[in-house]
Order: structure tokens, then C-alpha cells, then sequence
């Protein structure tokens, strides 16, 4: 057996073990996760540092070496993560429908959970704690696999779990990390049938589109964000504006940044000159179609038909004038990823055709899409932002890590 497989059958038989253990068990495991991040923080921070130096010596952009980074903030919003996770009510075991059948059988569908869950992720060591705090609770074992940018943090926190849930009398291999981070591991563990129940990646576009092509194992595609904010006729202008500078500059590197700013023709003078100001606190390039090019001049630069379809991850916003709110939605539909989308309108009606109408996991009116989260949306830390329409879409909390089980009672009865 390779290394990886050894990993993945020490992660099977430990799913046997964590789908039995029961809540308490499970919040006694978490709590030991929270209490040594806390005391030990600092060893988790220096790892951190070590890899925050070693990417920008490689030339990593000052938005993804924020992904990257650690504070002592950072770990205290971590840990508070993970009690509320152990806050949340535990689904396994929830029984969502029984019903008695005319021949005396009772069926039940209970919630069970997934199994071994394997995570491709990339320079994001809080995905770590997240995924492991989330799998624990909802009874799946997880094997981890990050990128080479975040390995000393990685290996560190790790380590650090495994130590927790060894003292609250769980299996170390509940939590796993991939030591390796070469790519040919990564297409190891997208073919690790036998032991890995479902992957989860979450990175850059190019990351996710590879998973779900070459993987044999089922795949949750997560993460992918393209994310528009369509300023309507009606929109009050200055609310536009901040909410567009929050969706762009708060995080741009995260999925749930805005992308692009589509704006109503009739506004988009106006709109511009309220907006701009704000976007040049972060010198935001502008990548504009001709329309907007011809209202903002120098301040902008021709958009290529590329940058439609662009997920920046940087101080980059495409910006492009539509007639109306139905070009807009027939835009958006046509060019985003299905992650989040948010309209600026007074109108009511506007807004319910856009919350319809639209194809995304997430729609908004008059709100950044910055609160597609798991925290914000009440589900604690989430695993991801799926982006497909399986049983999982948007925010991937508790629920959406099980899957179900029938149980059956019966008095005898054959058929």
C-alpha cells in the first residue's frame, strides 16, 4: 500500500468509530480542538509565519498572502468557530420522515453521515480547523490535503487536533493531513476508491475544474465565485456605492468578492462618480466596456471579453453597462458561476424577478454578497460554498456533510 492508501484506510476504519460516538462525545473532542488553539496558539502562529516569509519571497500577491495569514485575531474568530459548531444541533441520527405502511412496516429516513470526507484546499490554513470542526460534528472523518504554501501551518494545527482528540478518547485519524503536497498525491486522492466517500475542493478556479474532471470519487463543487452586484434605474445610488466597495475591497480575495458591476445605463454616470472615490481607496484597476470607458476615461482600461468570466482574487473589478435589468440577469446567468449575485433596487418587483430569475446559490437585494458564509448564514464554519444543485448548495454546514439511512421495523412481514 502507498502511504496515502495507508492514510485512507486508517481514515475508514476510524469512520466506524466517530459514526457511533454521539454528541457529547463529539462536543468533548471540539472543545479539547478550541482549548489547546487557544493555549497554544503561539506555535500555530510561528508555523504560520514561516510560511507567510517563504511565499513572499516567492513573489505571492499581497491578496493571497492575506488568505494566507494568521493573527492572533484570526485564531480567536477560529476557535469561536469551532464552539459555535459545538453549539449547532447534531443532525445524525434526526430522523426527517417516518410513516407506517399499510402492511405494518415502520420506515424511517434518518440522517447519517457521509463517511470519510477528503478536502483539497489551497493557501487557507483556517479551512483546516473549519473542516475538521464541521466533519467531527457531523460524524465523518477527514482527510486533509492543503497546498504547499500553508504546510508548515497545516502539519502545526494538525498535529495540534489530533493531540485534542486523542486526550477526549477519539481516534487521532479522524483528522489526516496529506504530508505530501506534490501533485501527484493530489491525483492520488482524487482516485482513493475504497476509502474516500466524497471529495471537497476548495481553491481557485483551476483547482476545482481539475477535481471534478479527473476525479473517480464523487466530487462537491465548491467555491468558484464570479460574483456580480447589478445596479438597477432604481437603486439608491450611495447605497450601491458602499455596498460595491465592500463586495470588491473588503476581502477580494475570497470567493464571495464581487467580480463585476453590471449598472443600468440611465445611472451609470452618477453611479460611477459615487462609486470611484470609494474604489480608489484600494486603487482598483477598472476593466470597463466602452460605455463605461467612455464615462470614466483614463480611470479605466478596456475590458477583454475574458474579463467577463474572470475571478480576479485581486484589487480588479470588470465593470459594463446593460439596458436594463433583464439583460442584466440574462448576463449573469450566461457569465456567473452560480455563487452569489446581488441586485441594488427600491422597486420590490424588480427585485422578486431578480431573486427568481436568477441562477445562483446565493441571491441578494441591496446586500454585499460578502455574507455568502457559513457564520453569517447561522451554520458556523462551513466546508465550503457549493455551487452545484446536488443535495448541497451554497454555505455547506452540518446538514449538508450527512447523508441518509432507512431503518425499518417489522412484526414478521415477508413479501
Amino acid at each position: 500500500m502507498t502511504i496515502l492508501q495507508q492514510q485512507g484506510a486508517a481514515a475508514k476504519a476510524a469512520s466506524y468509530t466517530l459514526a457511533t460516538a454521539g454528541t457529547a462525545r463529539k462536543n468533548a473532542a471540539l472543545e479539547a480542538i478550541a482549548k489547546i488553539l487557544t493555549e497554544r496558539q503561539d506555535e500555530w502562529l510561528s508555523a504560520n509565519a514561516g510560511d507567510v516569509a517563504a511565499a513572499r519571497a516567492a513573489g505571492m500577491r499581497d491578496a493571497m498572502l492575506d488568505r494566507l495569514a494568521l493573527t492572533p485575531e484570526r485564531v480567536a474568530g477560529i476557535v469561536d468557530g469551532v464552539r459555535q459548531v459545538i453549539a449547532l444541533p447534531d443532525p445524525i441520527g434526526k430522523a426527517d420522515k417516518t410513516e407506517t405502511r399499510p402492511n405494518g412496516l415502520i420506515i424511517s429516513r434518518r440522517r447519517v453521515p457521509l463517511g470519510v470526507i477528503a478536502i483539497i484546499f489551497e493557501a487557507r490554513p483556517n479551512v483546516t480547523v473549519d473542516a475538521a470542526a464541521l466533519c467531527l460534528k457531523s460524524g465523518n472523518v477527514c482527510l486533509l490535503r492543503g497546498g504547499k504554501e500553508a504546510i508548515r501551518s497545516n502539519r502545526c494545527v494538525t498535529a495540534l487536533m489530533r493531540e485534542a482528540l486523542a486526550s477526549a478518547g477519539l481516534p487521532e485519524d479522524c483528522v489526516s493531513l496529506v504530508q505530501d503536497t506534490s501533485r501527484e498525491t493530489a491525483n492520488e486522492l482524487m482516485h482513493l476508491d475504497g476509502y474516500v466517500d466524497v471529495l471537497i475542493p476548495r481553491g481557485g478556479a483551476g483547482l476545482i475544474r481539475t477535481v471534478a474532471r479527473e476525479a473517480s470519487v464523487p466530487v462537491i463543487r465548491t467555491g468558484e465565485g464570479v460574483c456580480h452586484i447589478y445596479i438597477d434605474s432604481e437603486a439608491d445610488l450611495d447605497m450601491g456605492a458602499g455596498i460595491l466597495y465592500n463586495a470588491k475591497c473588503s476581502r477580494p480575495s475570497v470567493c464571495n468578492a464581487a467580480e463585476c458591476v453590471l449598472i443600468q445605463e440611465d445611472v451609470l454616470e452618477p453611479f460611477l462618480q459615487r462609486a470611484v472615490p470609494l474604489l480608489n481607496r484600494n486603487r482598483v484597476e477598472l476593466r470597463c466596456d466602452e460605455k463605461a470607458l467612455a464615462v470614466l476615461g483614463g480611470r479605466g482600461v478596456p475590458a477583454a471579453e475574458s474579463d467577463w468570466d474572470t475571478e480576479y482574487d485581486d484589487y480588479i473589478l470588470a465593470v459594463r453597462a446593460v439596458k436594463d435589468m433583464e439583460e442584466a440577469i440574462a448576463f449573469i446567468n450566461a457569465h456567473g458561476t452560480r455563487h452569489s449575485e446581488s441586485i441594488i433596487t427600491a422597486n420590490y418587483f424588480k427585485a422578486q424577478r431578480f431573486l427568481d430569475a436568477v441562477d445562483a446559490a446565493a441571491v441578494y437585494v441591496n446586500a454585499s454578497t460578502r455574507f455568502t458564509d457559513g457564520g453569517e448564514f447561522g451554520l458556523g464554519a462551513e466546508i465550503g460554498i457549493s455551487t452545484q444543485k446536488m443535495h448541497a448548495r451554497g454555505p455547506m454546514g452540518l446538514e449538508e456533510l450527512t447523508s441518509f439511512k432507512y431503518v425499518i421495523y417489522g412484526t414478521g412481514q415477508t413479501r
